[in-house]
């Protein structure tokens, strides 16, 4: 796919600055404390938890998303549009799932391409027309064919294994030169950058799967009136429902936290008031200056996913 290299090097660079984030730490901590074996520790710990990660994350995502297999036969339409948007991609058929949370919403999750799952909740169906559903299914084969989520896993851990070093160091009575609340303030602010990297990455790897469901022969007005239709059903959601699924967040293909101030957002979008985003209105939005609040941009540092406005607009500008 075209310029999916910037993607892949983003990615692998996010990775390695956050093995190196991690790599400094430990020596530091070994060098402060003077234990030879600290850094074989927490090193191994912390391969050890990625290896893990990484291997039951498919499980994990399941159990936390009740997660069903849909049958061709329960949904021939859904696994006909899989099918033939694997076929666009290039890519093995992934297998089709439905979760039974009462949010609308889709994700996609797996260690590979060759392993990958494509899931919907239970109350998207009948949300979306057949145009914006493929679309929506074409942005979740996207993430499967960039192979983000895998390495979305591995660097989501990095900074729970520094939070984990301070929360254990920072207070320690350890009178050695105060090595043990140096060794926390480092791990800590090594905590903060990295959640910071992993929203980074988390937003990146949205706007490719945007141009991957137009690039596998979808238009983007109808993942923008799904976007548009999925703010609505967020915006509706009561503060449990959010926060039983706040951790996770970024599977779904739009942040459900932000509903409400999405809905702000596209609602101007909408010149016909009918709860579409059209192929005209793209076109003008394509010929539009969008501007965006100073702290609609700050909010966006502190989200996984883009904000929606730049999102869509970024949409128009993709040529299908």
């Amino acid at each position: 796919m075209k310029g999916t290299w910037k993607l892949q090097l983003r990615l692998w660079l996010v990775m390695f600055l956050m093995f190196g984030m991690l790599f400094v730490i430990i020596s530091i901590a070994g060098n402060l404390l003077g234990y030879g074996g600290f850094y074989q520790f927490y090193a191994a710990v912390g391969v050890l938890m990625v290896i893990l990660q990484y291997i039951f994350s498919p499980k994990i995502v399941e159990a936390t998303m009740q997660v069903k297999p849909l049958s061709k036969e329960e949904a021939p339409q859904i696994h006909e549009m899989v099918e033939e948007l694997a076929l666009n991609a290039n890519i093995p058929k992934p297998k089709v799932g439905i979760s039974n949370i009462n949010i609308p919403n889709a994700f996609a999750y797996g260690r590979s391409k060759r392993s990958g799952h494509v899931c919907i909740t239970s109350s998207l169906l009948g949300l979306l027309d057949k145009e914006e559903l493929r679309a929506v299914l074409g942005h979740e084969l996207g993430h499967i064919k960039h192979n983000d989520m895998a390495i979305t896993t591995i660097v989501s851990l990095i900074p729970l294994i520094c939070y984990y070093i301070a929360f254990s160091t920072l207070f320690s009575r350890n009178d050695n030169n105060n090595s043990g609340a140096i060794i926390g303030i480092v791990a800590f602010v090594a905590y903060l950058v990295g959640q910071l990297l992993v929203l980074f990455v988390s937003r990146i790897r949205e706007y490719y799967a945007d141009a991957a469901s137009v690039e596998f022969g979808n238009k983007p007005s109808s993942l923008a009136s799904a976007l548009y239709k999925l703010s609505y059903g967020s915006s509706n959601l009561s503060e449990k429902q959010i926060k039983d699924v706040e951790g996770s967040c970024a599977f779904f293909l739009n942040d459900v936290k932000n509903g409400a101030r999405d809905i702000r957002s596209l609602r101007q979008l909408d010149l016909n008031n009918d709860g579409k985003i059209t192929d005209a209105e793209m076109d003008m939005l394509r010929h539009s200056n969008v501007k965006i609040r100073g702290s609609d941009n700050f909010k966006e540092l502190l989200s996984t996913h883009p904000d929606m406005l730049k999102r869509i607009k970024r949409l128009s500008e993709i040529n299908n």
